[in-house]
């Protein structure tokens, strides 16, 4: 008898998707009265907290060797420090569903890097999904307006994009040897040291914070992250999940609806459309030519699959 799929790492990756998005809204929600410094090393602190509890309770936590630290400190301070910052600071100046559709063209920009830092090859899908997924950037530029401050907070979500990448790139590498709850873990502590310069400002943050403010806070460190990060891991080892890392691209959208409730802001309607092209630009990035057919080690498969971009 055929056993039965099981439903579980659909049920994790919807619950993901749903705690992915709420993040762009939590930090759109969060824009006018916290600092972009001071709201990334909390969320950081608090995730490092909630990983390291996951960890020592669960099993021994690895630790990097002398070779891998490098890597190490790359991607946290890319996907954690560089990331956090630069979307934090993008969502003090365009709404919470145009940043979470310019993050998508993370995946792009770590096809690109992929072929000059890991030697992959430049094939010509990936030069078309490129020019695609940017042209699509630059719709929503021109549908954010004209003026300095959106067109800074395109620019920003950019600059997230490629902290996204780097990340994603050194933990191609990395997952080779590393549990994926681990390395999240080291990540998150190189990410929360990366912005420690703004301890000063979280502590004023701390101190003058309304409680509604606090307890965003608290909830972007825990579920957005500590959670949403678990939960993915969980699906992509526990089911064939390739087919879920095209389910991210549900993040922007689902990000307007909520943000639609919950700020009563919405995109300008040219941006879905440029965000179309984005995440149409990614799909053909990611065809491989036919001859393609070297299977990847399993580290790089779930980096792979994963290569969509959180927030």
């Amino acid at each position: 008898m055929t056993s039965k799929p099981s439903v579980l790492p659909l049920v994790a990756v919807s619950i993901t998707l749903v705690l992915w998005a709420s993040a762009f809204v939590g930090i759109r929600h969060l824009g006018g009265t916290v600092e972009p410094g001071a709201l990334s090393l909390a969320r950081l602190t608090i995730m490092v907290v909630a990983l390291g509890l996951l960890v020592a309770r669960n099993r021994r936590l690895q630790v990097p060797t002398r070779g891998e630290w490098p890597l190490i400190v790359a991607g946290g301070l890319g996907w954690f420090s560089i990331y956090n910052l630069a979307l934090n600071a993008s969502e003090q100046r365009i709404d919470a569903g145009t940043a979470a559709l310019i993050v998508q063209v993370g995946p792009i920009v770590v096809a690109l890097l992929a072929t000059t830092l890991l030697g992959e090859r430049l094939t010509r899908w990936t030069i078309v999904g490129t020019l695609v997924g940017f042209a699509g950037v630059a719709v929503i530029a021109q549908s954010s307006g004209t003026s300095a401050g959106d067109l800074v907070g395109v620019g920003l979500a950019l600059v997230a994009a490629l902290g996204f990448a780097v990340g994603v790139l050194t933990q191609k590498r990395l997952l080779t040897r590393l549990r994926a709850l681990d390395l999240t873990f080291w990540f998150t502590v190189v990410g929360a040291i990366g912005c420690l310069p703004w301890a000063g400002q979280l502590a004023h943050t701390t101190g003058s914070a309304s409680a509604g403010d606090l307890a965003w806070i608290v909830y972007l460190g825990i579920f957005p992250s500590a959670v949403g990060f678990v939960l993915w891991a969980y699906a992509l080892s526990h089911a064939d999940a390739g087919r879920f890392a095209q389910s991210t691209f549900l993040v922007p959208f689902l990000t307007a609806l909520m943000a639609w409730a919950l700020l009563d802001e919405v995109p300008p309607a040219l941006a879905f459309v440029g965000g179309a092209m984005c995440i149409g630009g990614v799909l053909v990035s990611r065809r491989t030519p036919p001859r393609a057919t070297t299977p990847l080690v399993d580290g790089e498969a779930d980096v792979e699959k994963s290569a969509a971009a959180p927030s």
